[in-house]
């Protein structure tokens, strides 16, 4: 029996199988077997037409952070990406105009933040249909995905989070709070550091079995699913956050908007790309989102620069500080110095380890 025919045998299994307290430890363990499956046809598929063709658009990474715009084909994610920046994304009225990822980069207050418009998506992208692997996959590298809604069909959310979740993409999720030692010898432990509701640790153990992991210590510090094991165990999941942007605004009035938000299951915030409302209000829930701090560089002997902070994200350390200034500034690091809410007292000499806050004022010096 090949791959593909096992995968079908545990989907018929488990369809058929009535989902309760009794066969919880079986559907977990169809789970993982099913997870394991797709990874290794995946992998085949890889090997024999080559990782590197075919899998995602070549995009390089710029600025300060990545966004991503995702939804079906006409929902004006094209409009939008023009709208936020001072890209020229083709528009037109028909479905599928953008065919590749056109980047363009917004600037706002201080932070520079690349948007990256993909081809729309459809039913079935995670399976391969239209341009859909490739599409998504750009997805793996973002620092935030704009999920782009109609708003005369706003419950789309949800369909194009299950598509990124078919790919490995966990949206508004954090990864799972455990730690998978393997060792030689002695078999599997689990040291449960809160009461396990969701999974037994006996389901812990069998599951780890089926990715032919027999010894390992195992430390658990959240009450975590069978699917979140899974996951980690899976070693090619990413995490991103999100926001629901209602698009087209403008073609209806506020109590249609009004009934959305009472039947849609998730927050959203509405715009029209086209018509230019609300724009602003999303770029700044796209910089709150992307969790930013200020970092006012000083140099040696010098005055800080209040006008032009560097931007960087929630718990950079000095190092990733000196990276976004050169590559080749980590090895002339000698130490560094802090005024600001991270240090005890203003000067205080740090390592290159050392976490910033918000509105710190850095001067960095260098091996003579």
């Amino acid at each position: 029996m090949g791959i593909p025919e096992k995968i079908q045998a545990i989907k018929d299994e488990m369809a058929k199988t009535q989902i309760n307290k009794a066969t919880e430890h079986h559907i977990g363990l169809l789970k993982a077997k099913l997870a394991k499956l797709r990874r290794e046809m995946e992998e085949n598929k890889q090997r024999k037409t080559g990782k590197a063709r075919g899998e995602s658009f070549d995009v390089r990474r710029a600025g300060d952070a990545t966004v991503v715009l995702i939804g079906l084909p006409s929902v004006g994610k094209s409009t939008l990406l023009n709208s936020l920046t001072n890209a020229k994304s083709k528009i037109a009225s028909y479905q599928f105009t953008t065919l590749t990822v056109v980047p363009g980069m917004m600037e706002y207050r201080g932070a520079r933040i690349q948007i990256l418009d993909l081809p729309g998506i459809i039913e079935g992208a995670s399976s391969g249909k239209g341009l859909g692997k490739r599409v998504l996959s750009v997805a793996r590298n973002a620092d935030l995905v704009l999920l782009i809604l109609d708003v005369f069909n706003p419950n789309q959310a949800e369909l194009l989070k299950k598509e990124l979740r078919n790919i490995g993409i966990r949206i508004d999720e954090q990864p799972p709070d455990m730690v998978i030692e393997k060792t030689s010898s002695g078999g599997i432990s689990v040291n449960a550091q809160v009461k396990l509701k969701k999974i037994t640790e006996s389901l812990i153990k069998d599951i780890l079995r089926v990715y032919d992991i027999h010894n390992a210590r195992v430390v658990v510090r959240e009450d975590l699913t069978d699917e979140q094991l899974i996951d980690v165990l899976a070693e090619n999941r990413t995490y991103a956050k999100s926001i629901a942007v209602l698009n087209k605004i403008d073609l209806v009035n506020q109590g249609f908007i009004n009934e959305i938000q009472g039947s849609v299951k998730r927050d959203f915030i509405p715009i029209s790309a086209d018509a230019n409302i609300n724009i602003e209000a999303l770029k700044e829930e796209i910089f709150n989102k992307l969790d930013f701090i200020r970092i006012y560089m000083r140099p040696k002997n010098g005055e800080p620069d209040y006008v032009e902070p560097l931007i960087t994200r929630n718990g950079s350390t000095v190092m990733e500080v000196c990276n976004k200034i050169h590559r080749d500034m980590k090895d002339e690091f000698r130490y560094a110095m802090v005024w600001g809410k991270s240090v005890k007292f203003g000067g205080q000499k740090v390592g290159i380890n050392h976490r910033l806050f918000d509105e710190d004022v850095l001067t960095i010096v260098k091996k003579k």
